[in-house]
């Protein structure tokens, strides 16, 4: 690694030497609106080059330009049509009028073939947030705003994690989802998936946020199987001067658990650009709150009848409280679970989230520029995955090295991350238990020993053998076991809860990764060479994955597991009958060290009846590679081994080879306990042995995914526009585990069936079981559409609405084999707002916005409460805000809400409800506009 940093860093030495010969001149003008009104913060750029500016408050820019002859400029504003400007070598005033946009459909959008495009003729549903919408977006955070776009699944587990998903299979860490910031991916390698925006943009950072929703691994590789989010930063040289942010709220107003909390979020920006050629920016922020609570006791043993469930049923499971999973069944009593702790008393609500990003520009050419980026991120969530998980003081340390053309870029950036102090709360519910049972003699045992004590103090008292306790007394029986018992908030429980926290592995609570991983990846346009023949783009990346929890999850106490993956893909895109069709074809082959190679292609066509009106259609293919856990996590846990499906992860260990299936061990021990009284062991295991059947588990594969498409976009009048699609995809080969039992000895005799010996084994005791990653063989299908609308008055109201069905069809799978769909049926958005209500001479201006959504109800299938589903209820939230701009202050004031009306909603089975979030934020902006 040292290597690589040495080896980049004397290339971009040497890049930066380069001399630039061409004659320097300035170009100076003035850019309004159709009125006549000057236009601050409209972008100028030369095309073809990387040089551009924004203008002042007065609408004046001044560009330095180092290239002879005539040039073209690029002038943009958000809200306007854009302009291409021929400008000669006379040094003229340039002064140019932008129209304004008659639909936000105009935009221009990069996401959807990597390369820029006009919205209205993307090959694919493409959603975009510009600096506009993000600065104004009614929720608490752009982040957080992203659930108003059509299509989107967002699922909150709180206030510093946020996922989200497109097109079905949603999950609370969602590794079907590509999340990119400047072309970074967004993940703490460990995890496999984004942690929201919890290590990425702050508000004042953000420049824009593009979406494709559906399969897109042709273009963005293995992790697209979903879709990908972009979200751009914002440009030194194009956003200079100071801004700071202020923001101060309230949460948990009504809140059973808590009094109302104070939410904070401060951040600050700084870019300064020196001449044309050296820019650089600084960003900060820090937000901290209370998190929302995670109350929901409901009695989750399906062991128990439903009428029986409840506080008063002795086998109770708790959804939130952690500790009363373990459970056995008593003799002459039934069904017995511990006493558990509440999630309020093991976890820390007190949430945050720490971003520190700089960066570093030189123009070497005006067509070349190298970049340098670090970003350091901490924070702490709680996230709900197979267990309800603290990311405590979780870090991720990223660095980017970038050179950048007018037409290709070379990147190479790493992620890093730390897990510090985060645990597994229901593990440490569990151990808790584990450290204060007595015996009957009153000596506390150790915590091997724990749970069999309790139990058998529990059986002790119900039948009548301790003094002074009941007979056939579930309550009483409860309380003796429970004697001893570490009760929250005492110095006692708080000394074991935090010893706990701090021993990693299966004796504890904590979480140990320092998993980390480095990527390199390029992209070239060949159009220019090609003379426009066609638009051509190739590109490819390499990516190496370090993984280091040492033996606490995965198998490397002696040392790093290191695994490789490379891609490349190829683009094709070509316009034919006088422009209005564009044929895109685009092809990319992956390979991973442990799998074999995939080619996953995309075709696409966008006819333009007019310049008003865009048919599309579009064949996707998506794939997915097993996270670093679903290949190499081997954890024995004691009755069982969880392994990861790389071939390497179980050499030596005879699993695949050598195993029975776990139902099939069920069926020949029913067999052998009906038979053995009538006929004798050693005939009973004959009787029953060919009942076993040998396993035959797949090593684990990526998921794989073909879809087709079809849209519209279209500008129906000046103040009218729609987008629609549908689409349908079918799946095949997701991820998921399966149990096998592994004996002693060989599962097949010398005559090809099952082994009498082995069977046994099984009887005796001398046999493992494994819960194996691996695939399933059946396919299913979704579809679903989305229609949105926009609409713009008169006198400038902009009402926009957008609605999405999906629809999940099993058809002949194996329920169990199937990862959950997870995504309402119907759900709709609608927001409303203007941005200068009324202004005056001076140029302040009051605006505001307001979002509704609504979804409804569905059931979330998810590990956390061990693939049960659970009932999501259909639930509406309001987001609104009012904003009041200064430009003489350069600073706005904004009041908002996030949930206006405080329904207390859960957005997936098991995590917490979430109520509303009340802010006031000032931000001093001196490009404000």
């Amino acid at each position: 690694m040292k290597f690589i940093y040495t080896v980049i860093a004397l290339a971009m030495m040497l890049t930066l030497s380069l001399p630039t010969r061409a004659q320097s001149r300035r170009i100076t003008g003035i850019i309004r609106d159709s009125q006549g009104q000057p236009l601050p913060g409209a972008s100028v750029a030369i095309k073809g080059q990387l040089a551009g500016v924004t203008t002042d408050g007065d609408g004046r820019f001044s560009l330095n330009v180092n290239q002879k002859g005539s040039l073209v400029l690029a002038i943009s504003m958000i809200g306007h049509e854009r302009q291409d400007l021929t400008v000669g070598t006379d040094g003229q005033l340039v002064e140019v009028r932008l129209a304004a946009m008659t639909s936000q459909l105009d935009e221009v959008v990069v996401g959807a073939s990597r390369v820029e495009e006009r919205l209205l003729r993307a090959p694919v549903t493409v959603e975009k947030m510009d600096v506009r919408a993000i600065r104004e977006t009614p929720s608490a955070s752009f982040y957080e705003g992203i659930n108003n776009l059509k299509g989107v699944d967002m699922v909150t587990s709180g206030l510093t994690y946020r996922q989200i998903n497109t097109r079905g299979f949603a999950s609370t860490g969602n590794s079907r989802f590509l999340q990119l910031i400047d072309g970074i991916d967004n993940q703490p390698a460990g995890f496999g998936f984004s942690v929201g925006n919890m290590f990425g943009l702050s508000d004042l950072d953000a420049e824009s946020v593009e979406l494709v929703p559906g399969a897109a691994s042709a273009l963005y590789g293995p992790a697209a199987f979903n879709g990908v989010l972009l979200m751009t930063s914002k440009d030194p040289f194009r956003n200079q001067g100071l801004s700071v942010q202020s923001k101060v709220g309230v949460n948990h107003l009504g809140d059973a658990n808590t009094g109302a909390a104070i939410y904070t979020d401060h951040a600050i920006r700084y870019a300064k650009a020196f001449g044309s050629k050296f820019a650089f920016k600084l960003n900060a922020s820090y937000m901290a709150g209370l998190d929302w609570f995670a109350t929901d006791y409901s009695d989750v043993n399906q062991t128990t009848s439903p009428e029986l469930r409840g506080a008063n049923n002795p086998a109770r499971n708790a959804l939130n409280i952690y500790g009363d999973e373990v459970v056995r069944t008593l003799p002459g009593i039934g069904q017995v679970s511990r006493t558990g702790y509440e999630e309020k008393d093991l976890t820390d609500y007190n949430v945050y989230s720490l971003k520190l990003n700089g960066a570093l520009h030189y123009r070497i050419t005006p067509k070349l520029e190298a970049i340098y980026a670090y970003n350091f991120a901490k924070g702490t969530a709680n996230y709900t995955g197979s267990n309800r998980f603290s990311v405590n003081g979780f870090s991720l340390i990223q660095h980017r090295i970038e050179l950048r053309g007018s037409n290709f870029f070379v990147r190479w950036y790493s992620n890093a991350e730390d897990s510090h102090d985060s645990f597994n709360t229901r593990s440490l519910g569990q151990q808790i238990n584990r450290a204060w049972v007595r015996d009957l003699n009153g000596n506390v045992v150790s915590p091997d020993k724990a749970d069999q004590t309790w139990f058998d103090r529990y059986a002790a008292a119900f039948a009548g053998s301790i003094p002074s306790v009941g007979a056939n007394n579930q309550t009483a029986a409860r309380a003796f076991a429970d004697q001893g018992r570490l009760l929250p908030g005492t110095s006692e429980y708080e000394a074991q809860k935090s010893r706990l926290i701090g021993i990693q592995g299966l004796a504890g609570a904590g979480i140990l990764s320092q998993t980390s991983m480095w990527h390199a990846d390029g992209q070239y346009n060949l159009t220019p060479a090609l003379k426009n023949v066609a638009e051509v783009l190739i590109g490819g990346n390499y990516r190496q994955y370090s993984l280091f929890t040492n033996g606490t999850l995965f198998d490397d106490k002696g040392g790093r597991i290191l695994y490789n993956e490379f891609g490349a893909f190829m683009q094709v895109s070509k316009t034919l009958l006088a422009d209005r069709l564009k044929l895109t074809v685009s092809g990319r082959y992956d390979k991973n060290q442990n799998f074999a190679g995939y080619f996953t292609p995309r075709a696409a066509a966008v006819f333009s009846a007019t310049d008003r009106h865009h048919f599309r259609a579009s064949y996707q293919t998506g794939f997915r590679n097993p996270t670093p856990s679903d290949q190499f996590i081997k954890l024995n846990v004691g009755p069982i081994t969880i392994l990861g499906g790389a071939p390497s992860n179980s050499a030596g260990m005879n699993v695949y080879e050598n195993s029975y299936t776990a139902s099939s061990a069920n069926l020949f021990g029913a067999g052998f306990g009906a038979d053995v009284s009538k006929v004798g062991p050693q005939q009973a295991v004959l009787n029953n042995k060919d009942k076993l059947q040998k396993s035959a588990v797949p090593y684990i594969a990526p998921e794989r995914v073909n879809s087709v498409e079809v849209g519209y976009r279209g500008v129906l009048t000046s103040n009218l526009s729609v987008d629609a699609n549908y689409y349908y995809g079918v799946y095949n080969n997701f991820i998921l585990n399966t149990v096998v039992l592994r004996p002693d000895s060989p599962v097949l005799g010398s005559d090809g069936k099952p082994n009498p010996a082995a069977a046994q084994d099984i009887l005796s005791g001398r046999v493992q079981a494994f819960q194996l990653y691996t695939n399933a063989p059946d396919k299913v299908s979704a579809q679903g559409a989305t229609l949105g609308l926009n609409f713009r008055t008169p006198g400038g109201y902009l009402l926009s609405g957008n609605g999405s069905w999906s629809a999940f069809n099993l058809r002949n799978a194996d329920p169990n084999n199937v990862a959950a769909f997870n995504t309402p049926r119907l759900k709709t958005n609608v927001t409303f707002g203007h941005r200068n209500v009324t202004s005056n001479r001076a140029g302040a201006a009051l605006g505001f916005n307001v979002a509704w959504h609504w979804q409804e109800a569905f059931d979330w299938v998810g590990s956390f409460n061990a693939l049960i589903p659970g009932r999501v209820p259909a639930y509406h939230l309001l987001d609104a805000q009012v904003n009041y701009r200064v430009p003489s202050l350069k600073t706005v004031f904004k009041l908002g809400a996030s949930n206006l009306t405080n329904q207390y909603v859960v957005q997936a089975y098991g995590s917490p409800a979430v109520g509303g979030l009340y802010y006031l934020s000032l931000t001093f902006d001196q490009g404000v506009k």
